[in-house]
């Protein structure tokens, strides 16, 4: 009775979405396969050539991410995956990063940029990035690693900037008396938290991790998108959004289009003719088309901020805090300024 009122209990909380139950023996063998879902009328029949398309989807960290029932994957593990079981297919000559992600950590979204340039450095391939929704602040860094990056008018992305959000509790906790006290092995060991206030000492030392993150992006960002404006740099790495028709403008893409366009644009890099288009998922997952999301990557929801350390996205457990490239969207308008 208590397994059966169990399984109601869930029934009833995800009965507003579709569902998938497997009852059974999972198979053990959870290994990457591979699943076409675009190919050119006139491919070859055998063996043609292939473009793998991989995902950066949702919040950027190297750890798994809490879920309802079950964490979903890391996001830089599954990444290295993908990229390697390309690397490994003689057939795959480009890949198209498909980046839907408002960015993350600071350290993962670095990660996933030195993974993407190791690969072009092992195989002397392409890569092409095409910016969905959104492919802001961390995930745009990550994009910087691609050969050319494309994305839809509608697109957002940008945000190259840097900004530690923390809240104290102090004062309101000292006007209903209570008082908080922490025995440090140092002046600047709390900085930042929940219970104290920033000193200035403590500011400074904030600060100088903040100019330091920042300095860096746009190091990336100078280095692989040299045709921005040099009187306009310093406004396009200010932390602004940007649309996909101004990031165009700005130099910070290189062409509008689609799904299409981006694979048309891999092909061109990669110098090959009619090819087909693949991705990779685990074993029972269904990939009905090149729009479905990988099933490895789901999408998150919730407000992000762009470098935080206590304002985590929905999902997030507390022991998550640090720093962040993340840019921060309404929660009814993910995809809006």
């Amino acid at each position: 009775m208590r397994h059966l009122m169990l399984v109601i209990s869930t029934l009833c909380l995800v009965a507003c979405g579709p569902m998938t139950f497997v009852v059974g023996v999972q198979p053990g063998d959870q290994q990457l396969q591979t699943q076409v879902v675009q190919r050119d009328d006139h491919a070859p029949a055998l063996f043609p050539d292939r473009v793998a398309m991989i995902d950066i989807t949702g919040v950027i960290l190297n750890a798994e991410k809490p879920g309802l029932i079950q964490s979903h994957e890391n996001p830089v593990s599954v990444l290295t995956e993908q990229l390697e079981h390309a690397r490994q297919d003689s057939r795959v000559k480009a890949v198209l990063l498909r980046i839907n992600s408002p960015g993350g950590t600071v350290t993962a979204s670095d990660a996933m940029y030195r993974e993407i340039r190791r690969w072009k450095q092992r195989t002397g391939k392409p890569v092409v990035a095409l910016i969905m929704d959104l492919g802001a602040s961390g995930a745009y860094y990550a994009a910087c690693a691609a050969d050319r990056i494309i994305a839809y008018p509608t697109s957002i992305t940008g945000s190259i900037g840097v900004i530690f959000q923390t809240v104290s509790f102090q004062p309101a906790l000292g006007r209903i008396g209570i008082e908080t006290q922490a025995l440090t092995s140092g002046p600047n060991k709390d900085a930042g938290s929940w219970l104290s206030r920033l000193s200035p000492e403590q500011r400074a030392v904030l600060q100088k991790l903040v100019d330091d993150f920042y300095l860096r992006f746009i190091q990336i960002v100078r280095e692989a998108r040299p045709h921005i404006p040099p009187d306009q740099f310093a406004a396009v790495t200010d932390g602004r959004v940007l649309s996909g028709t101004d990031a165009l403008r700005l130099g910070v893409v290189d062409q509008l289009g689609d799904l299409h366009d981006a694979f048309d644009l891999a092909k061109q890099q990669a110098r090959i003719g009619q090819a087909e288009l693949v991705v990779y998922h685990r074993p029972l997952k269904y990939v009905g088309s090149p729009y479905a999301r990988s099933p490895a990557q789901p999408a998150d929801a919730g407000i992000q901020v762009n470098l935080a350390q206590i304002n985590l996205p929905d999902g997030m457990s507390a022991t998550s805090a640090g720093f962040y490239y993340l840019w921060s969207a309404g929660p009814l308008s993910p995809a809006g300024p």
